[in-house]
This record gives structure tokens, sequence and C-alpha cells, in this order.
């Protein structure tokens, strides 16, 4: 396949990128400057894109298979993650191609709360990550709501850290998945693989899951 990553220098971008190419695909990386394709790593090829430029996203999502938006906003611009959703959004829609979005976790629902989320949940986050939390739930409403484009939503686990790729991972819809001692994690790596592994197989179609272990 052909695919197109947004955000490909990014903890989890750059992950899908390397993944991609394990796998034999080629990848195209967006970056926002032309000296940061240099460090995209070789074989991938750099287009320079601003998101918030639907027409030049959709013109740079046209001759992929598949995209792949790891997009996240700098500290202090959270807010702007919906509205750069909404362009990811409305390009896939005008270039015909099926998009997987990575989001948050923070509307997932925690278990034996009553149903609160992870973002409404008593305590639940700490209040440094609040506004990119707030800025996931809206994305993923946003989401919810569109029903013109072909997109997959991946909401990670609690914890999303830097890791090893061991290829095995769990696969939830709406629900915080915990393991035995109640943790809820995964690595970045074996996030990249279930992404991969649905870009590949098209499981499904505007819904969201969730990968832990």
């Amino acid at each position: 396949m052909k695919i197109i990553v947004f955000g490909a220098r990014g903890d989890v971008g750059s992950r899908v990128v390397l993944e991609a190419l394990s796998r034999g695909h080629q990848v195209t990386g967006v970056v926002r400057r032309t000296d940061q394709g240099s460090s995209l790593p070789p074989g991938v090829v750099a287009t320079v894109v601003d998101v918030q430029d639907t027409v030049a996203v959709s013109k740079a999502m046209h001759g992929h298979d598949l995209a792949i938006s790891a997009i996240r906003p700098r500290e202090g611009a959270e807010a702007s993650l919906p509205e750069l959703t909404r362009s990811i959004l409305e390009a896939a829609e005008a270039a015909n191609i099926r998009v997987i979005i990575v989001g948050g976790a923070a509307s997932l629902i925690v278990p034996g709360t009553n149903g609160h989320t992870v973002l409404t949940a008593p305590g639940f986050l700490p209040e440094d990550v609040v506004p990119i939390a707030q800025a996931s739930q809206a994305q993923y409403e946003l989401c919810q709501a569109d029903n013109r484009a072909d997109w997959i939503y991946v909401s990670p686990p609690a914890m999303l850290t830097p890791g090893v790729r061991t290829g095995q991972y769990r696969l939830g819809a709406d629900e915080l998945l915990v393991d035995e001692d109640g943790q809820s994690h995964i690595s970045m790596e074996d996030l990249a693989v279930a992404m991969m592994d649905e870009g590949e197989g098209v499981h499904r179609h505007r819904a969201r899951f969730t990968a832990a272990y």
C-alpha cells in the first residue's frame, strides 16, 4: 500500500512510519518544514503540508491507499486539535481515502465508575493533561458526527509510552482496557502494530477501537 502519515516525526507517528516500512509499504511522511524531511527514515518520501489547509491536505492524500493522522498540538495549543482533525476529515472525504486518526483515551469508559470516562472520572487525570484530554474528547465527538469521511478513531489506553515491539495486544471498543493488575498500558510500538493491522485488514468503518496489553 501507499500510506501517508501526518505527524510522521511525532512519538506515535514515527513508530507508525517504521512499522509500515517494515511491512513493505510505500510511506509518505508529512512535515511542517522542508528541513524536517531529513529526519525521516530512509525510504520515506517527505512532503511539506500545512494541515490547516484542507485543499493542500487533500492534494497530498491523492494517490495513496491509506492516510494516518498522528498529529498532536504543542503544549499550550491543545485546543487546535479538533480543527486540525476537521481539516484531515474533510480532506480524506475529498480524496476518497480511508483515514486512521490517533486520538486520546478521554472518551473511554473507566470500568467500575458507573459510566464515567477517563475525562470525567473524579481524580483520574493529573491536571496537566486535562487540556489535551478535553481536546481529544472534542476530537472524538467531531469524528462521531462525521458521516462522510471513511474514518477510524484510535484511543490509546491510559498509559502510552515508548517501549518495545512485541506484536501483542488486546482490542476493545468504548471501555478502557485494564490488565489483571488494574493497569492500562501499551507501548507506542505495539499501538503502531495494532493500527497497521487495522489499516491492512480494513475491519472497521466510522468506528473507534482501543488497544492495550
